[in-house]
């Protein structure tokens, strides 16, 4: 990406295209647990932090432990196998990310930049800076230390044609600890670990307010693991298969802040990652809920029915009883919302008790913020 500022316009211009429902779809998911997203407040790093896998800078040990994955479907599932859990800092240049997954059976074959990395068991981040669902980033990691970045402009469910694979972090490094020998089944292994610098310079490029983020900021992170089934053959691993049918069993996906289905590409569910300006250990931030985000919520359960019906009635509608929609009370705001819509297109928004804020949501998922000056 040579010309940050072409991109820019490049996906302000796709952002605000009309996006159609995508050929073929016949089905809208939506997550299947309470919105109650993980929250995580990001220290500053006391020092540089040098990027070899290993975690044992002094900031990393001051610094918190989110909570261990769970199912990527909340707990309706068994919780995963091994522990997973992540670190955060963040300085003038870097955002830090560090990761310690439990794994008695370290596999990884992927060598080749930007290959689908999920094939191996691997690590996951998926950054949203504006909180609004698009664009937003992702990468994937396995034991080899092998990468995949790749932008979307939206979520897949939202159009066809969204992720842009030819996009490469430039300046992102990342370091892999093992605990154990990689691609040997005869003996267990401890896990490992993943040390990542995302460049701000870089993650600025999407980030509507600008990176390094102020203090305060929060932006939406989520983290993944894909743990797929391995049997040993011929004195390595492979996936197991389901011997009634012979396909690959399906892998498991364990998260930070569950997504209430299987996929990652639900922004809306992510976690909340706040910044501070404090040096990690020197104090401790309380995370700050803003009730915007019920407003903005409110308004995705308005998105989802018009989705469905979508499907059903090949257009949208700016009836609430005909959506099937149910009463909501956002703290603050004033429902029901507005909503207006032609056949391809819907925009509904939510206005604030105080006349000061609203809050909108259309037909491609987006969100955002209006105020009165």
């Amino acid at each position: 990406m040579k010309n940050p500022t072409s991109v820019t316009f490049w996906l302000l211009s796709i952002i605000a295209a009309d996006a159609q429902v995508p050929p073929g779809q016949t089905a809208f998911p939506i997550p299947k647990i309470p919105f109650a997203p993980k929250h995580y407040v990001c220290y500053r790093a006391a020092a540089p932090i040098n990027i070899d896998g290993k975690l044992n800078e002094v900031s990393w040990k001051k610094a918190a432990w989110t909570d261990s994955f769970t199912d990527i479907q909340g707990d309706a599932k068994p919780p995963p196998r091994y522990r997973t859990r992540v670190k955060m800092l963040w300085d003038d240049q870097y955002l830090y990310i560090g990761a310690e997954l439990q794994e008695p059976n370290l596999w990884a074959t992927l060598r080749q930049r930007d290959s689908v990395i999920f094939h191996d068991n691997d690590f996951e981040v998926f950054i949203d800076p504006n909180g609004s669902t698009q664009p937003y980033y992702e990468t994937e990691i396995n034991a080899l230390g092998t990468v995949w970045d790749l932008l979307l402009r939206l979520p897949y469910r939202d159009a066809d044609h969204v992720a842009v694979n030819a996009w490469n972090i430039r300046g992102l490094k990342v370091g892999v600890g093992l605990h154990g020998t990689l691609n040997d089944p005869t003996d267990v292994d401890g896990g490992w670990t993943v040390e990542a610098a995302f460049p701000w310079a870089v993650l600025g490029e999407c980030a509507a307010r600008g990176a390094p983020p102020k203090e305060g900021a929060q932006w939406r992170i989520n983290f993944s693991r894909v743990e797929w089934h391995l049997i040993v053959r011929n004195s390595g691993y492979v996936q197991e298969r389901n011997p009634s049918t012979g396909s690959i069993l399906p892998e498991d996906n364990w998260v930070w802040s569950p997504q209430g289905l299987i996929d990652m590409h639900y922004p809306e569910m992510w976690g909340f990652v706040q910044f501070s300006d404090q040096a990690v250990g020197e104090g401790n931030d309380a995370f700050i809920w803003h009730p915007v985000e019920d407003a903005k919520w409110a308004l995705r359960e308005v998105y989802y029915a018009e989705r469905r019906y979508y499907l059903k009635h090949h257009e949208f509608s700016a009836s609430l009883p005909a959506l099937g929609m149910k009463a909501s009370s956002p703290a603050g705001y004033i429902w029901p919302p507005k909503v207006y819509a032609t056949p391809n297109l819907f925009e509904a928004s939510l206005a604030s008790q105080d006349g000061h804020t609203t809050v909108h949501i259309r037909q491609d998922g987006l969100t955002w913020v209006s105020k009165k000056k």
